[in-house]
């Protein structure tokens, strides 16, 4: 399919920090482009639960879409964890369902993946490698992924990374995380290195879905960032490009650090190789550090370290407050 000013394109659960660069890759093309998510904070959002398995296929087959994309997901492992219905609600059995109505349809759907199927036991993983996910996340977004695969005849799975992407508004991610703690004053971050992934920048995650669309090979593909990293490598680049380096320093701890926080099971790697996208020359996504970069231009951290004093001068403010 070729996606211009004739085709129709509905989003679902496009208000996070994937959405709006799917939204303005669609909209790029000229799409007609209906978008909805259950956190209604842009203008050309629409609400939609896609817990509510009803209301939601109304509105897509009202929309009669050529493309149906599902970007609605809890990605919190941790909330994960202790929701888990809400969890196989969200990631695996609205996903059922939205298949089903693009199977009802006729149209395409796309439902995104993650990385994290995997139990880490291997160095990387290829689109051809077997998963065995872990957590609750990672449960229910593979269940999700073999009804897709098995029962969805015109589908695309692409399974994604560590994503960045969003803004401060809205990436919910690592990159995000790092921003706010630099933002509050901390001019020391903590940072694990015995996890590996490879970084999936949205952009480049959206131009490659419509490339892969337009090509027509049905089927499950991993899309992500060439490249791969340790969180620290990620931390690190990050610091650097946004001109810290001299005022943050990073410690390397391990991950049982952060076990009271982070105590959802993670595999040690979580690294993908675009095997079948290299194979069909679809693979647009560039090298990670190319897109953090780009990416990190977004993050205002000059403002945000001006209105810090020094580490010396607020130590010193706190002992007179205390006293």
């Amino acid at each position: 399919m070729k996606i211009n000013s004739t085709s129709r394109v509905y989003i679902v659960g496009c208000g996070g920090m994937l959405g709006e660069a799917v939204y303005s890759a669609m909209r790029a093309c000229d799409a007609i482009v209906m978008a909805s998510d259950i956190d209604v904070n842009e203008d050309w959002l629409t609400f939609g639960d896609v817990r509510d398995s009803d209301e939601i296929a109304r509105q897509i087959v009202d929309f009669a879409p050529d493309l149906l994309i599902n970007l609605a997901a809890l990605t919190d492992l941790e909330y994960c964890e202790c929701n888990p219905e809400n969890a196989w609600l969200t990631n695996a059995t609205a996903a059922e369902n939205l298949g089903r109505v693009a199977q009802q349809i006729g149209c395409v759907y796309v439902y995104i993946s993650t990385a994290g199927i995997f139990d880490g036991k291997q160095d990387s993983y290829t689109d051809f490698d077997a998963p065995s996910p872990l957590s609750v996340y990672a449960k229910s977004k593979y269940r999700a992924e073999l009804f897709v695969c098995a029962s969805v005849p015109k589908h695309y799975v692409l399974r994604a990374g560590w994503m960045m992407g969003g803004g401060p508004n809205k990436d919910k991610k690592f990159i995000n995380k790092l921003y706010k703690q630099i933002v509050s004053g901390s001019r020391h971050l903590r940072v694990v290195d015995d996890k590996l992934g490879t970084p999936t920048y949205t952009v480049d995650f959206a131009e490659g879905m419509i490339m892969i669309a337009e090509n027509g090979q049905y089927g499950l593909y991993n899309q992500v960032c060439r490249g791969t990293a340790s969180r620290y490598e990620v931390a690190s680049e990050f610091v650097n490009l946004i001109g810290l380096r001299e005022q943050v320093t990073i410690e390397i701890v391990p991950s049982d650090y952060f076990a009271k926080d982070y105590f959802a099971p993670r595999p040690a790697s979580e690294q993908l190789v675009n095997l079948k996208l290299n194979q069909l020359g679809l693979n647009v996504m560039r090298d990670w550090r190319v897109c953090l970069a780009e990416y990190a231009d977004v993050f205002d951290t000059t403002f945000a370290m001006n209105t810090l004093p020094p580490p010396d001068v607020r130590s010193r403010r706190l002992r007179k407050t205390s006293s």
